[in-house]
């Protein structure tokens, strides 16, 4: 499991970012009103793993969850996740389904 401390929301690049074992995973965001458009999944090849992808997403929108803000998934990747996760369709805004 990916320690929560280790993420980081940096708002100058819009990018979610998780260091690990000296590559970095990102995942890339647009924020309008009370929304944050989640646009682009990064995670090199090199950590790359489906836990790993799941414990990142989770940390997420985790953290996009304890800031009360919707989610619009634009990347294909993260509209999956939503899918097989169904506690985190609540976060969808109104008429957005996927």
């Amino acid at each position: 499991m990916i320690d929560a401390a280790e993420l980081i929301d940096n708002d100058f690049l819009r990018q979610f970012e998780l260091k690990v074992d000296d590559e970095l995973a990102k995942i890339e965001y647009s924020l309008q009103e009370r929304k944050i458009f989640l646009t682009k999944l990064i995670i090199p090849e090199s950590i790359h793993s489906n836990d790993f992808e799941f414990d990142f997403l989770t940390l997420v929108f985790e953290n996009i969850s304890d800031r009360n803000i919707s989610v619009v998934p634009t990347s294909p990747e993260i509209a999956k996740f939503i899918r097989k996760n169904r506690k985190y369709k609540k976060m969808l805004p109104v008429g957005i389904r996927i």
